[in-house]
């Protein structure tokens, strides 16, 4: 019986939590569906991370990104989605995800999104390896920062000051 997408990542120790190292899985033939026109979007899938306590099982990894293929996603979307996903059940040291998604339109789109756990994060040693883990993360998932000349609101003055 061959297997079905699913959305349900899977993880295994990783027997080398006292080495920083990195992993680069490369998924050569991720597609989605565009929300707008329905028609199909291709793009190569790179993750890298350096794992903490946890390495993303492979056989999940390609059920995961199989269970997009009938899905509506924008490219945005989609490329923050995969990382914090995979933030939320790894919780790496560093992960970074890049979609470089094939020309559509006349325009070609290259969306990379990056995490780093917070620096004062303990890191697991070889003798808290065994323990739980946790479902959430101690950082935060970020993109690219906001445009330069966004709008900000205006700064409130303290009474009393010169206007």
């Amino acid at each position: 019986m061959p297997s079905a997408p699913s959305k349900n990542l899977q993880c295994v120790p990783n027997p080398h939590v006292d080495r920083d190292y990195e992993v680069d899985h490369v998924v050569p033939e991720f597609t989605c569906v565009c929300p707008m026109t329905g028609q199909p979007d291709f793009a190569i899938i790179r993750i890298r991370y350096v794992p903490d306590r946890w390495l993303v099982e492979l056989k999940s990894l390609k059920l995961y990104m199989w269970a997009y293929r009938n899905e509506g996603a924008f490219h945005e979307d989609v490329t923050n989605r995969i990382l914090n996903d995979l933030v939320r059940m790894l919780a790496p040291r560093r992960m970074e995800v890049v979609g470089d998604w094939n020309v559509r339109g006349g325009i070609k789109t290259v969306v990379t999104v990056r995490y780093e756990a917070p620096s004062g994060a303990a890191r697991a040693s070889r003798t808290d390896r065994g323990a739980g883990r946790s479902g959430t993360s101690p950082g935060r998932a970020q993109s690219a920062p906001a445009p330069r000349g966004a709008v900000r609101p205006p700064r409130r003055r303290a009474s009393g000051s010169p206007s």
